[in-house]
């Protein structure tokens, strides 16, 4: 069984058969993307063997040969019911990833097939479609000539062989996944803004959220501006109940939009518990057809994005209740937070990451801000660590909201300082964030780390947020001990006498050859005797 590490190894060294072709931002595609039909292959073989055999397959040449042999029988239409009604959807002998292996091994791969795999399974329902479309297997970028590309593709395929995507334990191929994925982001930098969250934030974002809601079953998880879907199902590890969690997730960007798909599949989230679109956020309103509210609302936006800020939405349900007014046309923020607010439960949570200004900024924004304030729906703002994430290097806050809670005071966490350094990024360890969590918890003053401002705090500074208003985080100077520092001037002084005297007895001492050598030494004791 390939575990853990191996696993990762392996799906890494698939990489390095991309790596030099294209940068991270475009191979990604391809090795995730084959990583995802790999495990589509692998999964349907092994279902379908043991709808057969009513069981396990020794491996997965066993399950082809038994596939192969049913296909032709008279067991087809039966046994292809039963795997689309399973799986929602179904491949042909020829269309598994073994069959395109023992291709590849023989020199006879052929992209034709394995793009008409990926056909079939765009087809089989609404669930798949174009989920490969951004995985091009007729890119120059492959190589020079089409049995360049061809091979490009056979070698990635021949390495992944020996990933075994089936009987990974837990989360191990859902982790492994989210740590390529991670990779990537380190590799592609600002481009991975879009996609990732790092860990860190993640995992805090979805902790705090989480918080009282641990036992719920059927918890309605939201993710506005979803990218890779990380966000979402970093949940799923703070529940007693993650197989019932419900999923719904917008994302702008198609390709990641894909990438959220695959990654729902790969953390084996049932389908009918998936609600994903890919559309934007800040047009017209997602979701109102199914489930409008929700028990935890996670977002990462891009930060200080453009929008249209439309006169029309002065009337969106989302926008309207602000005083008339929107946030600003070159930054979305508050555009952003008001659409995951407006979908929040009356008993849930939602947090989001946002740049500091949306803490202090004026105009527009110093509207919504204040009546948000004034509504008691900002619980909690804590500022994160400077270069936490891939796409910028400015500090962030996260902002947490509530709807229905007594009271109108916030909390004020400063955890700035919380992280180390590793490579290009700051990282915010367990330790660190358990410190924030508890610090959230407890919800008390503690000096230079938190302050919980009252109401009538925030309205003395003006609805201004900045933390450092309410956390006071500079550090005193210590006090001068004047009598130790004039001992430590007097032996200074003392023992630069020493030092000139030792000098002086020197240079007369010495010979001089010329009149000129003569001169300049007589003048430099002149010097020193008057020191």
């Amino acid at each position: 069984m390939t575990e853990g590490k191996d696993l990762l190894q392996i799906l890494w060294d698939g990489a390095d058969v991309l790596r030099g072709k294209m940068d991270a931002n475009e191979y990604k595609t391809y090795l995730l993307g084959l990583v995802f039909y790999k495990y589509l292959s692998d999964d349907y073989l092994a279902t379908a063997y043991d709808l057969l055999n009513d069981k396990v397959p020794a491996d997965l040449d066993e399950a082809q040969a038994a596939y192969e042999e049913a296909f032709h029988s008279d067991e087809k239409k039966e046994l292809l019911n039963e795997l689309k009604n399973s799986l929602h959807y179904t491949l042909d002998p020829d269309m598994t990833y073994v069959t395109m292996l023992n291709a590849a091994k023989e020199n006879r791969f052929s992209r034709e097939k394995l793009q008409a795999a990926f056909n079939r399974i765009h087809e089989s329902d609404e669930l798949f479609n174009g989920l490969f479309a951004d995985v091009d297997l007729y890119s120059t970028r492959l190589g020079t000539g089409e049995q360049k590309q061809s091979d490009t593709i056979s070698d990635l395929i021949k390495v992944l062989a020996n990933a075994d995507l089936i009987h990974a334990e837990g989360d191990v191929l859902g982790n492994a996944y989210e740590y390529l994925i991670g990779q990537f982001a380190s590799e592609t930098g600002k481009k991975a803004g879009e996609f990732y969250t790092p860990h860190g934030p993640a995992q805090l974002l979805c902790r705090i959220a989480m918080i009282g809601q641990e036992n719920k079953k059927g918890l309605l998880v939201y993710d506005p501006c979803m990218g890779s879907g990380s966000l979402m199902l970093s949940c799923k590890h703070y529940s007693n109940e993650p197989d019932y969690i419900q999923y719904y997730g917008q994302e702008l960007m198609p390709s990641t939009y894909n990438l959220a798909r695959m990654n729902m599949f790969l953390h084996r989230v049932h389908p009918e518990h998936q609600h994903l679109r890919n559309g934007d956020t800040l047009d017209a309103d997602w979701p109102h057809d199914e489930e409008t509210e929700f028990d935890v609302v996670t977002m990462n936006p891009p930060y200080s994005a453009k929008w249209s800020a439309a006169e029309g939405f002065k009337q969106d349900e989302r926008f309207m209740d602000y005083g008339g007014k929107l946030a600003p046309k070159s930054k979305a923020d508050y555009a952003f937070l008001l659409h995951g607010f407006y979908h929040l439960k009356q008993t849930g949570t939602m947090a989001i990451v946002l740049p500091h200004g949306v803490l202090f900024r004026g105009a527009s924004e110093g509207a919504i801000r204040q009546k948000l304030l004034e509504n008691g729906s900002i619980y909690a703002v804590i500022g994160l660590p400077s270069n936490m994430f891939y796409n910028t290097s400015i500090p962030t806050c996260i902002v947490v909201l509530k709807k229905h809670r007594d009271g109108r005071d916030v909390l004020f966490i400063d955890a700035s300082k919380l992280y180390v350094k590793e490579k290009k990024q700051n990282i915010m360890q367990e330790e660190h964030i358990d410190r924030v969590l508890e610090l959230y918890k407890n919800r008390k003053p503690v000096e230079k780390e938190a302050y919980l401002a009252s109401y009538d705090d925030i309205v003395s500074n003006d609805f201004n947020l900045n933390i450092p208003r309410y956390v006071d985080t500079m550090e005193e100077e210590p006090e001068i001990d004047m009598k130790d520092l004039t001992r430590r001037i007097r032996e200074t002084d003392k023992a630069i006498k020493e030092e000139n005297a030792s000098l002086l007895n020197m240079l007369r001492d010495l010979e001089c050859s010329t009149e000129d050598t003569k001169d300049a030494i007589s003048e430099f004791i002149r010097i020193l005797e008057e020191v």
